[in-house]
């Protein structure tokens, strides 16, 4: 299939491009949210393929995946078509949500016309969508190797933009924690941390920092509301023992031998102690977390769940309209 799908999540988009199908980027020239491309930063296949609005009007796609409430606008005005009416749709829901957890309803509630897919069981279980038929599609994670050596004694945390998401990201948990074990903390605008005991380990291209990540003794996750942070899953496969807050989904995907899931900090706190005072038992975790994360976050099980969903949804909306074969930019 020739499937449209913007570029939102690199890690995400970096598994679900390893399918068998093509893949349509929104490219536009000053590139942006809405017509990011191809990010030059990954190695992605040739199969993503980048697309200007003109080059996509005149080709044939098979089914769009929409990721934010604002691509269905473009996505009619770009093709032509009507999402959902006249070519198959998928909502992704990457997000668990923000305000009134409890009783927040979707964008995409009481809908039939496309299919709501989340990330996680937590997210699903959240979310009302009221009559729109939903589905969970787990994370999948390219295995980044086993890289783990916890040569450096302190924890390491992966965060974007960790002053304005403070709370979010437990930024604040952080600054506490390292009060006992300093934090090397990665990711967009960790430059601008000036915390006593957090360090910035910058902003990497992925391989290098998963490298550096694997240096450090322990890997830090304090998110307080996510759906489960895909940095977490990178962590563990390369070996790394966690210690995670033990909020929304990581409850369920974190086992007790891989490390210290809890809200309690004293807890976390203990865990990151001992993990830096004891190098094998900090191994001995990692190999279990690296175990626990291949089994449920394959990408071989991801594309296996998503060729299912996308052969649903292709085989029950209506068909699209034909359109000339697609010439775009690889």
């Amino acid at each position: 299939m020739n499937i449209l799908i913007w570029h939102v999540h690199g890690s995400w988009t970096t598994a679900f491009v390893q399918g068998p199908h093509r893949y349509l980027l929104p490219t536009l020239p000053e590139r942006g949210p809405w017509g990011g491309g191809r990010p030059a930063a990954w190695d992605w296949p040739a199969s993503a393929v980048e697309c200007s609005p003109a080059e996509l009007a005149e080709s044939d796609v098979d089914l769009v995946v929409l990721q934010r409430p604002e691509e269905l606008e473009l996505a009619t005005e770009w093709l032509g078509r009507v999402p959902g009416r006249d070519v198959p749709a998928i909502f992704l829901e990457h997000n668990a949500p923000r305000e009134g957890a409890a009783t927040s309803r979707h964008p995409m509630a009481d809908r039939d016309d496309l299919l709501l897919v989340h990330v996680t069981h937590f997210n699903a279980l959240m979310w009302d969508a009221g009559s729109t038929p939903t589905a969970v599609v787990e994370h999948g994670v390219l295995d980044p190797g086993h890289r783990y050596t916890g040569e450096v004694a302190s924890a390491a945390a992966c965060i974007n933009e960790p002053l304005r998401r403070n709370r979010i990201t437990g930024t604040d948990i952080v600054a506490r924690l390292a009060a006992d074990v300093p934090v090397d903390v990665f990711g967009i605008g960790a430059d601008d941390l000036d915390l006593p005991g957090v360090r910035s380990g910058g902003d990497l291209p992925q391989d290098r920092m998963h490298t550096e990540l694997a240096r450090r003794r322990v890997y830090l996750h304090t998110a307080r509301w996510t759906s489960l942070g895909l940095s977490l899953i990178e962590a563990m496969m390369l070996g790394m023992p966690v210690v995670v807050v033990g909020t929304t989904e990581a409850p369920e995907r974190v086992p007790p031998a891989a490390g210290v899931c809890s809200t309690d900090l004293r807890r976390l706190r203990r865990g990151l102690v001992e993990f830096v005072a004891d190098p094998q038992a900090a191994a001995a975790a990692g190999r279990a977390a690296r175990e626990a994360a291949l089994a449920q976050f394959g990408v071989e099980r991801f594309l296996r769940d998503w060729e299912a969903v996308l052969a649903q949804v292709a085989d029950t909306a209506p068909a699209p309209a034909s359109r000339p074969a697609l010439t775009g930019r690889s």
